[in-house]
């Protein structure tokens, strides 16, 4: 029987009552599938009810075989082997005790068919860029980006028949992103893919656009997905304009019949009071004309009514883009200002700066390197979090720093109160006027952080930032598109855009840095950072 993977009549809803999915079918069949969206809308939800980690309200969800879940925020125990982790430590000490003479039952029974399990995850491990590792080596040794690769290992080791991939380029450098193209690539069963790398989701076979609590099927990869979409909007456009025009024209007619109606009242009122026909006469020629206003005024109306609903339907179908729009004067740096001085700086895991380094003025700097190569090492020292080694690191501005994990928000506060939190002399009014301009507008700022999605998590923890007080000269982001859908990026790019501080952004994801205006690169590498060029860069990202 081929791998399948079907969705009937789904519900879910988070424990506050917010509504995720309501009667949601969906079927997805052999090949890749990228599930796309904006975030909130309930990927990767779909996907943990899908793996069984979220209980629905409602509904079923059938998989013909086994899954495997690749979820956003990899955690593995860093005290683990990498074996462990592979799950195939039993399997291979058993085959360990064999070869060194333990013929025990119960090693053969431990073994089972796979004899070959530690030249399997060698093999897997080599064809994922992790070759160097081995399988002895302890969790902790490894880095962020590796660790998510060394979580994949794991489920294509267990060869599962339905594999769930959310955002799984998260903290992987560009060499790391090649590697798990490629095994994208050869994946043969069903796969769904929630992902906002553009380049990752042209390998996959089709699109699947989840809005509003249902899926839009595109087939080909995102830039078809990209090309139909940009066909529908314009369609959906064009049904607005016209619905606008019916609807003026609804008005207009409307207001002619109301003047010819008044017209009719005010001319019959006249022979009344002029008694030129019988009362009775008169009488009933009131009441036709009477039922026949109020018949012609129904009709009108519902007209109207008619064409708003039209509007509304087509309005509906149009996607709605809104950015984040940042207005903070007092975040500006004057040319030629220094911000930050870095002196004969020694990282915690051995990572350097040689001599004196000095940020200044507005200048956007990217920070990149490969996974490990201490780069979020540095910002976490910057921002004191850590200590360094040796050396010094003095801010001369306001700084403010987002980490991947955006642990600065407090899960069990709101929005708003968590923006509070680091402006605790500004107004509730004025911090709610302010978060509608990152698009938490009304009771979206009610919402606790914990029940945000992970774009909206970034935006809330952008904003809690950037509405600090002091207003932040210096703002330092560690892998920010993590975790965004592709509307959400461009909206952080409008962010940044307005932005009129410094900035040191550590990323990837070179489409992004090239968008956010970068004007200086600077390299981590073998231990040391350097200056570089965009030219230069090449696979070092």
């Amino acid at each position: 029987m081929s791998s399948s993977l079907t969705v009937t009549s789904l519900s879910f809803a988070w424990p506050d009552g917010t509504p995720v999915f309501d009667g949601l079918d969906v079927a997805f069949g052999p090949g890749r599938t990228g599930l796309v969206g904006v975030n909130g809308c309930g990927k990767s939800t779909l996907l943990r009810l899908i793996a069984g980690e979220l209980t629905p309200a409602g509904g079923t969800v059938r998989i013909a075989g086994e899954v495997g879940h690749l979820p956003q925020n990899v955690t593995l125990d860093t005290a683990l082997r990498v074996d462990e982790a592979l799950g195939i430590a039993a399997r291979r000490a058993a085959l360990h005790a064999i070869e060194a003479g333990d013929t025990a039952e119960e090693h053969f029974e431990t073994v089972g068919d796979d004899w070959d399990v530690e030249e399997r995850a060698l093999a897997t491990l080599g064809e994922l860029g992790l070759g160097h590792i081995g399988l002895d080596r302890t969790v902790g040794e490894v880095s962020g980006g590796e660790s998510v690769l060394l979580r994949l290992a794991a489920l294509l080791l267990r060869r599962p028949d339905v594999l769930l991939l959310d955002e799984p380029t998260n903290n992987l450098d560009l060499y790391a992103r090649g590697r798990l193209y490629e095994a994208v690539r050869n994946w043969s069963g069903v796969m769904v893919l929630v992902s906002h790398d553009r380049e990752l989701l042209e390998h996959v076979d089709q699109i699947a656009d989840l809005r509003s609590g249902r899926i839009s099927w595109y087939g080909g990869n995102h830039s078809a997905y990209q090309e139909a979409l940009a066909v529908e909007q314009e369609a959906a456009e064009r049904t607005v304009r016209n619905a606008e025009s019916d609807v003026r024209k609804q008005k207009r007619e409307l207001a002619d019949a109301q003047v010819k109606l008044a017209r009719r009242k005010r001319y019959g009122q006249k022979m009344w009071d002029s008694k030129r026909e019988p009362k009775i006469v008169m009488g009933a020629r009131k009441r036709a004309a009477q039922e026949s206003a109020g018949k012609h005024r129904i009709l009108h109306e519902g007209r109207l009514a008619e064409a708003r609903e039209r509007l509304d339907e087509a309005a509906e179908a149009v996607r709605d883009d809104d950015e984040i729009r940042v207005d903070l004067p007092y975040t500006a740096v004057p040319p030629g200002r220094t911000v930050l001085t870095l002196r004969d700086l020694e990282l915690a895991h051995g990572s350097r700066v040689k001599g004196e380094v000095q940020l200044r003025g507005p200048e956007r700097v990217a920070l990149i390197g490969r996974n490990g190569a201490g780069k979020t090492t540095l910002l976490r020292t910057v921002a004191g979090e850590l200590e360094p080694v040796a050396g010094e690191t003095v801010a001369h501005v306001p700084l403010r720093f987002l980490p991947q994990r955006l642990d600065v928000l407090d899960d069990g506060l709101t929005v708003a109160q968590n923006v509070a939190r680091f402006a605790p002399e500004a107004t509730d009014n004025r911090i709610r006027a302010r978060l509608a301009r990152f698009l938490f507008r009304g009771g979206r700022a009610d919402r606790t952080a914990a029940t945000l999605s992970g774009g909206e998590r970034f935006r809330a923890a952008l904003a809690a930032l950037m509405l600090a007080e002091p207003a932040p000269q210096l703002l330092m982001l560690d892998e920010p598109t993590n975790n965004l859908d592709l509307a959400s990026v461009r909206q952080l790019t409008t962010a940044l855009e307005s932005y009129e501080g410094a900035l040191i952004v550590a990323s990837h994801d070179l489409r992004f840095l090239e968008s956010a205006g970068i004007t200086r690169w600077m390299l981590m590498e073998g231990g040391e950072l350097r200056e570089t060029t965009r030219e230069a860069v090449g696979y070092s990202a």
